[in-house]
Parts: C-alpha cells; sequence; structure tokens
C-alpha cells in the first residue's frame, strides 16, 4: 500500500504558470484578464485556508496553523508581484529608482497569521516614488483587497522608515517586526542593519519601557482582570499579545527572533521555554478555530461561540463541569501562566538593568534604611529598590514558611515583590505540601493577611497569580480558573472571592459609605471581624462540585477553618454563612418582603442579630463582586427592608429605627425635596401611597413618580409615562402611572416585548386611589444615549397603543421573539413552583425559565387568563435565567388549594415559558416530561 502524498497548502510555481498562461490566452483585454486573474486567486486562497483547518482540526496545533496561513499568504503576495512586475507593468530598462521590496511587518512581520487577521505590507523604496513603483503597489493593492484581505501598507524609503521610527513608537515596533518577503532583497537589508545601527543600539531602556506602558492601557481597555469570563484572545490580559510583547523586547535587546534564544540569553529556563511555546500554541488554536467559526477577525470570546470552540478542540464533559467550563478554566490557567512568564521576563530584564524598577512610596521612603537588610521579622528577605526581595536564592528550601512570609511583609509593608522572587517562588510551589499547610505558623500568617486593614484584595492577589493560594488551600486551588458558563458572573469563581473580599474591606475603611450607609453602620458592630472575611473568602469555594456549592462549601468551611486557627464557635458560625450566603438575596429579590410571612420565615433561619448584621455584609460583597452593574440602588433598598423588618424579631421586638419611624424619616425626606410644593399638597399626596411604597423606594424615585404623576393629572392624561437611561449599568427605567387593572402587568409586559425590550425586574405598587404605578427596568440595547432614548420612546408609544387596544401584541412579539446575541448559547430548564406555604394569604408561584424577549408578558398574560389575581410580582433576571414570583388569588380573594386547578396552572404556565405558546397537546406533553414541575404545600 502507497502512503498518500500530503495535500499542499499552496503550489506557488503551478500558479505562476497557470497566471502567465492566461495573460498569453488573453491577449489585450486586460480587463477580462484581471477578472480570471482575481478569480483564480480567490479559489486557490480558499483551498489553501481549507487545508489549514483540516490540519488544524486534526493536529491542534495553533502556532503551525498561523505559520501556515503566513505561508499561503507570503505565497500569494510573491505571485501577485511577479505577475505585476513581469505582465503587467513591466520595466524594460529600469532605473536605480524603479526598485520595490515587499516587506510583511507588524504581526504578519512574525510569520503567524490568524484567518482573520489583518495583511501589514511596507512597500520599501531606495529614495523616491516612481510612476512605476506607484502603479505597481496600486495594482497589487487593489488586487489583494478585492481578494477579501484586510490590507494596511505604507510605501516609503529606507531614510522614511528610520525617521518616522525614531519619533513613533507603533512604526518602530513595525519595523522591528520586519520580514522580508520579495522583491529586492538589498533594499530590505539596508534597512534592517541601518534600524539595528541607528535605533537598537540606543536607549532600550526607553522602548521595554513604552512596550510595558502600552500592555498597561490595552489590558485597561479591555478589562484589567485575566479573569473576565468572555475575553479577548489577542488584547485581552494574558492573550497573545502580552506573549507578542515579550517577543518585541526580546528581539529589541537580545537581537533573536525566536523565543528560543531567550533559553541562552537566561532569561527562561528550558521548562519555561516549553511553557511559553505550548501557552502560545494553545492561545493560537483558539484564536484561529474562533475567527474560521465566525469568518471574521473578531477575537472576542464570548458566551455564543464558548461551546463551540470547546467542542472544535476536543473538550468533553467531565463531572459537573460541562465541556466549555473546562475548556474555559484552561483557557484562564494559560493567561495565568501568560502573566507568570511576563514577570520572569521582567526579573532578568531589571537584573541586567534594562528595566527601570518602580518609584518607592512615602513607606518606602522611610524603609530605606532597611535596604540591603533583613527586616525585623526575618533576615530572608531584604528591600532592594523599594522592594521585597530575598536575601538569597535558598530562602524557601531553608523554611519553606518563608513562601507566606514574603507575602505576609509585603502586606505589612504595603509594598511591592519584587518579580525575582516571584520567580523563585514560582519554582519553589513544590515545597508547598501537608507539612506546610498544618503549620501554625503559615496559617497564622495567611489569616493575618486575609482578615488586614489595609488591602486584603491586593495580597489576595498576588498570593494567586504566585500559585502560592491555590496551593496552600487545594479547595481554593479547585477554583482556580473555574468559569461558570452563564452570563450573570462576570469573572472566574477565584477572582470574584478575592473581589468580594476586596469590596467587604472598603466597606469597613468607609469608602462606600455614601452608597452603602446602612452597612457602613452595621459592619462596625460586628464581634467578629475575622469570621465575616473568612466566610466571605469561602462562599463560593465548593463551585463545580456534584452537590449544591453551599452544602460542600460548608463542609470545606468545618474542615479548614480550625486549621487557618479559628475557634469552634467561629467555624460553627463561618460555616453557618457559607451554607445559608444565598438566602438573603433570595428572600429580598424573589419574596414579598411587605408578606409578615416572608420576614418570619427569613428570621427563624437567621435566628440571631449578629448574623443577620453578619449575612448582610456577606451579601452585599458578595453582589457587588459578580460584575459591574449588577448591583443597583433597588437591590440596596431590598436588602436594607428584609434587615430593618427582620431585626426587631431577632432583637425581641427593640429596634434602633423601628418601621413607624422609618416611614416618618422617608416621607420627611420627601417633603424636604419638593419645596415648590405647599405643605397640604404634600400631605395628601403622601397618603395617596401605601407605607411599603414609602419603605421601598428611595427618595430620588419617589421625588420623580410625584412629579409623574403631578404632570398627568394636570395634563389630563389617562396613562403617564417617563424614561431614565443608565449608561453605566446598562439599564432603562420606564416608570408608568396608570389606572389599575388586572391585565395592566399584561398589557405593559407585551408593549416592552412588542418593541424588543427586555425587562430585567421591576417594581409594582398600587396606589390608595386605584391608580398603578409601576417601573420597569429594560436591558439597555444601543450604545449611544440619544438611540436608546429614542428606542425607549418607541415603547412608551407602544403602551399607549396597547392601552388603546391599537397594539396586536402576539404578532409583534412573534417577530421580536429570536433570541438575540450571547443568550443563544444557554439553555435553562423550566420549572414552575407553586407554594402555599410562604404566605398565609397569598399562593406564590416561582417560575424559572431562560429569558427572552415576551418571557414576563406570556407568563402574566397566562395568569390573566387563568382569573388569577397577582397581588404583587417580583421579576428578577440573573444572567441569562429569569425568576419571576407571583403572589395571586383566585377570583374570590383565595389562595389556590385544589390539586386539579394547580394542575392546570402548572401545565399553561409551562406552556407559556416556550417561545411560541400553545402548540397543542403533544408539545405540551414533551414539555410537562422535561421540565418537572414542584408543588409545595
Amino acid at each position: 500500500m502507497t502512503k498518500r502524498k500530503p495535500r499542499t497548502l499552496i503550489d506557488s510555481d503551478a500558479l505562476r504558470h497557470e497566471l502567465t498562461a492566461l495573460y498569453r490566452s488573453m491577449g489585450d483585454d486586460q480587463q477580462g484578464l484581471r477578472a480570471k486573474v482575481l478569480a483564480r486567486l480567490k479559489e486557490v486562497m480558499a483551498e489553501g485556508r481549507a487545508e489549514a483547518e483540516r490540519r488544524l482540526m486534526e493536529t491542534g496545533k495553533g502556532t503551525q496553523c498561523a505559520a501556515n496561513l503566513s505561508h499561503i499568504q507570503d505565497e500569494l503576495i510573491r505571485v501577485i508581484y511577479d505577475f505585476t512586475v513581469v505582465h503587467v507593468y513591466r520595466a524594460r530598462n529600469p532605473s536605480a529608482a524603479e526598485r520595490l521590496s515587499v516587506v510583511a511587518v507588524g504581526g504578519y512581520g512574525r510569520g503567524t497569521l490568524a484567518p482573520g487577521s489583518d495583511i501589514d505590507l511596507l512597500f520599501l523604496l531606495p529614495y523616491k516614488q516612481t510612476p512605476w513603483g506607484e502603479s505597481v503597489v496600486e495594482y497589487m493593492l487593489y488586487m489583494l483587497w478585492d481578494m477579501g484581505l484586510k490590507v494596511g501598507h505604507a510605501t516609503r524609503s529606507v531614510d522614511e522608515c528610520i525617521r518616522l521610527a525614531k519619533t513613533d513608537q507603533t512604526i518602530l515596533t513595525a519595523v522591528l517586526e520586519a520580514r522580508y518577503l520579495w522583491g529586492d532583497k538589498a533594499l530590505y537589508d539596508e534597512l534592517v542593519a541601518r534600524f539595528r545601527k541607528e535605533i537598537v543600539a540606543h536607549d532600550a531602556k526607553a522602548f521595554i519601557a513604552a512596550k510595558l506602558a502600552e500592555r498597561e492601557a490595552r489590558h485597561a481597555r479591555s478589562g484589567a482582570s485575566r479573569y473576565l469570563v468572555e475575553p479577548d484572545v489577542k488584547d485581552g490580559k494574558g492573550g497573545l499579545r502580552d506573549l507578542h510583547t515579550l517577543f518585541w523586547i526580546a528581539k529589541f535587546v537580545y537581537g533573536t527572533d525566536s523565543p528560543s534564544a531567550l533559553v541562552k540569553a537566561g532569561v527562561f529556563t528550558r521548562a519555561e521555554y516549553r511553557r511559553f511555546k505550548k501557552r502560545e500554541d494553545f492561545l493560537w488554536a483558539v484564536r484561529c478555530h474562533l475567527h474560521f467559526m465566525t469568518g471574521r477577525g473578531d477575537d472576542r470570546l464570548s458566551f455564543d461561540r464558548q461551546a463551540e470552540l470547546a467542542e472544535r478542540l476536543g473538550y468533553t464533559a467531565r463531572g459537573r463541569l460541562r465541556h466549555v467550563e473546562r475548556f474555559m478554566k484552561h483557557y484562564f490557567l494559560v493567561a495565568k501562566d501568560v502573566g507568570d512568564l511576563t514577570r520572569i521576563f521582567c526579573a532578568v530584564l531589571e537584573a541586567q538593568e534594562m528595566k527601570k524598577a518602580p518609584t518607592m512610596s512615602r513607606m518606602l521612603l522611610r524603609l530605606r534604611r532597611r535596604a540591603g537588610r533583613g527586616f525585623k521579622e526575618s533576615d530572608a528577605f531584604r528591600l532592594d529598590a523599594g522592594r521585597i526581595t530575598v536575601a538569597h536564592d535558598e530562602v524557601f528550601r531553608e523554611d519553606p514558611v518563608n513562601l507566606l512570609r514574603l507575602f505576609h511583609l509585603a502586606c505589612r509593608y504595603n509594598t511591592a515583590i519584587h518579580p525575582h522572587a516571584l520567580k523563585l517562588v514560582r519554582r519553589s510551589l513544590w515545597l508547598i505540601d501537608d507539612t506546610l499547610r498544618r503549620n501554625t505558623d503559615a496559617n497564622r500568617l495567611f489569616l493575618d493577611m486575609l482578615t488586614s486593614k489595609r488591602d486584603p484584595e491586593t495580597i489576595l492577589r498576588r498570593l494567586n497569580e504566585a500559585g502560592v493560594l491555590g496551593k496552600f488551600i487545594p479547595d481554593f486551588g479547585r477554583i482556580v480558573a473555574h468559569m461558570q458558563f452563564n452570563m450573570y458572573h462576570h469573572y472566574t469563581v477565584d477572582e470574584h472571592l478575592i473581589r468580594a473580599v476586596g469590596i467587604l474591606s472598603e466597606i469597613e475603611r468607609g469608602e462606600l459609605a455614601e452608597d452603602l450607609p446602612l452597612l457602613n453602620d452595621v459592619i462596625h458592630k460586628v464581634k467578629n471581624r475575622r469570621v465575616l472575611y473568612v466566610a466571605v473568602f469561602l462562599h463560593d469555594i465548593a463551585k463545580g462540585r456534584k452537590e449544591s456549592h453551599s452544602i460542600a462549601g460548608e463542609r470545606v468551611a468545618k474542615a479548614l477553618c480550625p486549621r487557618l486557627g479559628l475557634e469552634p464557635a467561629e467555624t460553627e458560625t463561618v460555616a453557618w454563612l457559607v451554607r445559608h450566603h444565598l438566602d438573603m438575596s433570595d428572600f429580598a429579590q424573589m419574596r414579598d418582603l411587605n408578606d409578615f410571612k416572608t420576614i418570619l420565615d427569613f428570621a427563624g433561619i437567621v435566628q440571631s442579630p449578629e448574623r443577620l448584621r453578619l449575612l448582610l455584609a456577606l451579601t452585599v460583597a458578595d453582589i457587588k463582586a459578580v460584575g459591574p452593574g449588577v448591583w443597583n440602588g433597588w437591590k440596596g433598598l431590598l436588602l436594607r427592608t428584609i434587615y430593618f423588618e427582620t431585626e426587631p424579631i431577632l432583637s425581641g421586638g427593640h429596634t434602633r429605627i423601628s418601621r413607624q419611624e422609618r416611614l416618618e424619616e422617608a416621607q420627611r425626606l420627601f417633603a424636604e425635596a419638593m419645596p415648590d410644593w405647599s405643605a397640604r399638597k404634600v400631605k395628601t399626596y403622601l397618603k395617596r401611597h401605601y407605607e411599603p411604597y414609602w419603605l421601598n423606594v428611595d427618595t430620588a424615585h419617589q421625588v420623580a413618580h410625584a412629579k409623574l404623576i403631578d404632570r398627568a393629572e394636570k395634563d389630563g392624561e389617562v396613562i403617564a409615562t417617563a424614561v431614565e437611561t443608565d449608561e453605566f449599568t446598562a439599564i432603562t427605567e420606564l416608570t408608568v402611572f396608570a389606572p389599575d387593572h388586572p391585565r395592566l402587568l399584561a398589557l405593559l409586559t407585551g408593549a416592552c416585548a412588542a418593541g424588543g425590550a427586555n425587562i430585567a425586574s421591576a417594581q409594582i405598587f398600587t396606589t390608595t386611589d386605584g391608580m398603578a404605578l409601576d417601573t420597569l427596568l429594560i436591558q439597555r440595547e444601543l450604545a449611544d444615549e440619544a438611540d436608546e432614548r429614542r428606542r425607549a420612546a418607541r415603547v412608551e408609544e407602544l403602551i399607549g397603543k396597547a392601552f388603546a387596544g391599537e397594539l396586536r401584541i402576539p404578532e409583534m412579539i412573534a417577530r421580536n421573539s429570536r433570541m438575540k446575541g450571547r443568550i443563544r448559547a444557554f439553555t435553562v430548564e423550566p420549572q414552575v413552583i407553586i407554594d402555599n406555604d410562604s404566605s398565609n394569604r397569598f399562593t406564590v408561584i416561582e417560575v424559572n425559565g431562560l429569558d427572552r424577549i415576551g418571557f414576563l408578558h406570556d407568563l402574566t398574560d397566562a395568569l390573566f387568563r387563568l382569573n388569577l389575581n397577582i397581588a404583587s410580582a417580583q421579576i428578577a433576571t440573573f444572567g441569562e435565567r429569569a425568576v419571576d414570583v407571583f403572589y395571586v388569588t383566585d377570583l374570590t380573594g383565595a389562595k389556590i388549594t385544589n390539586a386539579a386547578r394547580r394542575g392546570a396552572i402548572q401545565r399553561h404556565l409551562l406552556t407559556a415559558l416556550a417561545p411560541g405558546g400553545d402548540e397543542g397537546d403533544g408539545g405540551e406533553a414533551r414539555r410537562r416530561r422535561a421540565a418537572p414541575v414542584r408543588t409545595l404545600g
């Protein structure tokens, strides 16, 4: 059996012969010739790229794929150049000026390309442009553009390149990466020689500083954390561009075209170099797959792409981890390693005095006297250029506790750690074993850092980045780089926990007093702050396990806390907080806080004022650490309400501020905010709202509502609306004042859905005179403020039409019901829970499902058709998951107790959860089998 010859990526010699034959056959028909040449070039490029993709799928080698794509591009450009200068613009007697060198620059200059990468070219001239050179460049560029390529280009002489490289960092970097493609080789050689002599031989420190500053600015633009759950594989922290930065610096400083030379230069060990190559190969594989999948050069790993990428890369599910979560965990571990390699690289540069050390802070200036000597706590460390470093390279072998002591000193003295010390830490991680984990001093040092009053977030992140945290606390190591595949959490689990500790520290230091006045007061009444810090650090530590992370986390806390030095009572409290860390948020957002049974049930879980204070602090830190825009004023008010309603029950009926006092204070603040209203008008208005309104709405919204109602009554508006947009939280608030009606909520949500608006949350009130005041939080769709306001105005218009009976809601929802963007990547098992135990007066119906346009309307319309009265509704979304809770009665005001009636409600609501409504009995039965329904009470 003969071995099959592997397919070639591109046969450039055969292609040249084909194009020459075409030229000879077409005669003077230049337009026809160009069209046929272009068609053939496109065909060859498509065949070559298809082969490159096939090899990537077969081998998984990302760097080789990028090199293959670059090779295809190289050969095509060489063929196009030859065709242009031989058949189209042939110079019969070329002068000295009619010389041209085609040079690859930028990323293309490195000899690696992603399918959607730009092609950066430098057309190099001996001195000035000539008509011949201009024609050749123009013909080549138009041919490349017409092939569908994104081409960045410059036409310059050697002198211009050198002059511009001295003043422009972008041009300097482009020339640094220059690679000869075709044409006059002598011109390219001249450029390289002069560049080395006139630029590289001079200030290397300035170049390094500029590249590292560029890196910091790029990280700030793409998201400062390398643990964002939708990372940018090219420009994000820990992405390919960080490796490219190392390549640029290495090439500038060491004059090497290959990272392998960094081993000879003493920058990396062989193991570190292998790690560099493996991480680079992985990132290139991800980027190439991403571009092949999407057909464009978008480098963001958005949710709707991650699952398919995981499949292409060969990941499978394991335990409770889905294939996409395993892929993303690997991605974040790679990003972490890239950060490691950067620190190692910077340490060597500093040792070789290539990189300027950072400026010392005031604290460090006071510590300057210690430079070169040991600290009073340990002679194993000294101060070097304002940063803590090791006294010698054996400090960790001599005493592994020093792996914790180094970070403890950095925390105590608020100083940075020298890159050399961090490099040595990474190489000494093998010393962290069970003996060290049981060491009393090591655990005391860690607990001191975790509960530091200075900046525990920074030191925990340093410990995590260095790999110490995950090794010292193996349960934490299990969630390092663990991503939860949902739209609610913005960071990996380890990053979320570290951020939560940081937010808790900010609260304790009073830095969030204006935004969190209640917690700013409560946190200083907590009797044991280290219990709180340990609980915040551990609350999600068991994510990704087979059982509930709250239950598994409770076990982790019970095992770990004694090791850290906590007393048995402290351990019990930490374990309780971890077990119940979601309860306060769930009760506040998904239960009616004006139903006293809700407060009694919550108080029954908490049982003590101290636990209530601890749980409030943990809940706020947890929500704020989820990501930007997740925390808002409404959530703050809900937590404030449940705290104040629960506190008197737990303290025996005595509380600092009674419900009546809070009501009076809210009404007083409102009156002060309405100076244009007479005292009589204010008094009359205060009576229009029930107590829950004054206790659950902040003053600013109360004022806005009052003005809306006043305007509506003056203008005789039956239905009045107001819109507020917030670019930061990506939420648009739509408030509606209208006569109350059983179908009001269905009409409002239907009009929103008809306008393509997705409701993220809602606040619903009824006034004493039979009017409804409902505020809907709509997810922002458009980046431009004016565009978003126009969209909101369109929704307002549709609300008016809905009340006038002029809107065909089902038809308009059908047009907007297609799931958009990232949410298409998710599935949420639909669930209906009918609960008669959580309220003494109402049946509580909780509905869970995949959020979509029209979801809430379908539910509220179904409830109306089922002849159920909605007394209150708690509307919440957690990323892609919608959780809507309705407090209902039948038309007589009674609970739904009949089992058959409850079964009918369940079936109708499950039908409403699926887009498209009634699909007949078969479709409904299918959903019932796939989505079990629970009934409580």
